[in-house]
């Protein structure tokens, strides 16, 4: 196939904003592991960390909801953490069924550490920092209008 038939070719994966989604995604995960690797977390744990220094305690469904996870996908995340000594897990007096998460000590002072994660990031990927809140920006965008597209199918609201 040539360069103007796949231009032309609405099936052609270059087109695709799925894809050019999904490759962002593993290529920054890939891009942060060696940053994040002395602070011991993983991508998603520092997710998980991040949303604690906003706000600590967090309800793990409150926490997943932030996340756009699955409280069973969080959940594993937040156990390996409380190992790691950076959270702790309670359930609350009021209701057993909720389970708070809260920092620990340990957690709190490795927020210092992360302050320069982001810096760290921003001359890794070589963006300016306004070009990186715009991609943001449209990404969120994104993220509502998909979601909102979800909510209209009819099969998700069957479920």
């Amino acid at each position: 196939m040539e360069h103007d038939e796949i231009a032309d070719d609405a099936l052609a994966l270059e087109r695709q904003v799925c894809f050019a989604l999904a490759a962002a995604s593993r290529s920054i995960v890939n891009a942060y592991r060696p940053v994040l690797q002395p602070l011991g977390l993983s991508h998603p744990q520092y997710l998980v960390m991040l949303a604690l220094w906003g706000s600590s305690p967090l309800s793990l469904r409150a926490l997943s909801e932030m996340l756009r996870l699955e409280p069973a996908t969080a959940s594993p995340l937040v156990k390996r953490l409380e190992a790691a000594g950076l959270v702790t897990r309670t359930r609350r007096a009021d209701d057993e069924r909720t389970l708070d998460i809260a920092l620990t000590e340990e957690g709190r002072r490795l927020r210092e550490r992360a302050e320069a994660v982001p810096g760290t990031m921003v001359q890794r990927l070589g963006l300016e920092p306004e070009e990186l809140q715009q991609l943001r920006a449209l990404t969120t965008r994104l993220i509502d209008a998909a979601d909102g597209a979800r909510r209209e199918d009819p099969a998700h609201r069957e479920h």
